[in-house]
């Protein structure tokens, strides 16, 4: 399966949010209001297309703290050195301009259900019609014992941009030869289920091509598999020998405890002292605003309808992407994308009219090995059964070709080119 940027543009997931069909009839004198909370793939396309295709009828406005947003996907692509840091940065004045789309840089900490309003940290009020929320997830800080939200700076998680992101690489880099790299895996669900073994892969390619090929990476994980993990060990085994060691958690018995002081990780099995650098991926849940906001139970996600991304809690509120319970669709900027169509198709025809499309869903995860060797897991997805189920699935296969490979990294920086363009401008 190969993508390219018009497929984006023109693919049925886009289809689902096209507004040129017609124009959009409004059914009010005043234009109807929706907030969205949250610029990432998630929000970002959903105030774009609604904005677009309503044609100016209905008044956006998308709350985002952060000037530029730094993508979380490719994020191992600069870690491994294949991307510079300013190349998965970017910024949302085009956006807002090109589709009049009101922007607030500011940090939504409250949604008001009963007055239908946004609470802004500095207490300024927005009120909506209809609420999209993308707010991401949050980490469980509590989830590994010995780790806290101070302990990221020493032991960091790197899964959500910005800082954490330059501080893994900055990690990495400072690796001896004969050091060992710890990354302790999250369990289901969270942000990325390919993301954890793509950065173990660019941790190994680094320390191979800076000479440093004593070191190695130990992966403790609490799930029986993960994945790609068909395809991915056997391309670390061609490619990087013994550096890279997963174990299970029938292997190592379960984290124990961690000392970001003295790089320490103790596990049921084993303990590993002085480790170079320990990259530890905790628990996640829902973002603190559709946490609050009673849309998800404590610790967890928000439950959605799969035909309409609307919460199951609020019918006038959309929850997107890595917040929401997709079903069967994993948490990746690809779905929170594809998502965001489906939701603004929905938003669109309920304000102001306009042509409506069942809900279909699709999504694609690259993951690079090494140069030129990339691997991919997507499918097709439709709502049945009150979720969002798989109804056609790919995967590489071990054993493909340098062609092959090589092929699917060019699918892979395709794609992020177009899914950028289709949230930015």
């Amino acid at each position: 399966m190969r993508l390219t940027r018009r497929d984006l543009a023109t693919g049925p997931g886009a289809l689902l949010a096209l507004g040129a069909l017609g124009a959009p009839a409004v059914l009010g004198q005043a234009k109807p209001r929706v907030v969205v909370v949250g610029g990432g793939p998630g929000g970002a396309t959903a105030a774009k297309y609604i904005a677009r295709d309503s044609q100016g009828a209905i008044a956006v406005t998308l709350v985002e703290e952060n000037e530029t947003y730094q993508t979380c996907f490719h994020s191992n692509l600069y870690i491994g050195g294949f991307k510079s840091y300013d190349a998965i940065v970017h910024r949302y004045d085009k956006l807002a301009s090109a589709y009049g789309i009101d922007l607030i840089r500011s940090r939504a900490t409250q949604v008001d259900r009963e007055r239908k309003e946004v609470v802004l940290a500095d207490g300024q009020r927005l009120p909506y019609d209809r609420l999209v929320l993308s707010p991401g997830i949050d980490l469980k800080y509590d989830s590994i014992p010995g780790w806290s939200k101070e302990a990221e700076e020493i032991m960091p998680h790197g899964w959500k941009p910005g800082r954490q992101t330059q501080l893994i690489k900055q990690k990495l880099d400072a690796v001896p030869d004969d050091g060992t790299i710890v990354m302790i895996c999250p369990p289901n669900p969270y942000r990325c289920p390919p993301g954890p073994y793509e950065r173990v892969s660019m941790f190994a390619h680094v320390l191979k091509t800076t000479g440093r090929t004593k070191a190695r990476i130990v992966i403790l994980d609490p799930k029986e598999s993960f994945s790609k993990q068909g395809v991915f060990m056997p391309d670390w085994e061609k490619r990087y020998g013994a550096m890279i060691e997963w174990l299970g958690p029938k292997v190592h018995d379960g984290i124990k405890s961690v000392d970001p002081k003295t790089g320490t990780v103790v596990t049921g099995f084993e303990t590993y002292e002085n480790c170079a650098f320990v990259n530890v991926i905790p628990a996640q849940m829902a973002g603190a605003i559709a946490r609050d906001a009673e849309l998800a139970p404590a610790g967890g996600y928000c439950a959605i309808d799969p035909a309409t991304m609307k919460s199951t809690t609020d019918a006038n509120i959309f929850v997107l992407g890595d917040a929401c319970n997709a079903g069967d669709m994993p948490k990746s900027a690809f779905s929170a994308n594809n998502q965001a169509k489906v939701a603004a198709m929905v938003v669109r025809t309920e304000l102001v009219r306009g042509p409506s499309f069942p809900a279909r869903y699709f999504n694609t995860c690259w993951s690079l090995v090494d140069t030129d060797d990339a691997i991919k897991v997507g499918g097709r997805y439709e709502p049945k059964d009150g979720r969002i189920v798989a109804v056609e699935s790919f995967i590489s296969q071990p054993g493909e070709s340098d062609e092959v490979r090589k092929q699917t990294q060019a699918e892979n920086i395709a794609w992020y080119d177009a899914i950028c363009a289709d949230m930015f401008t």
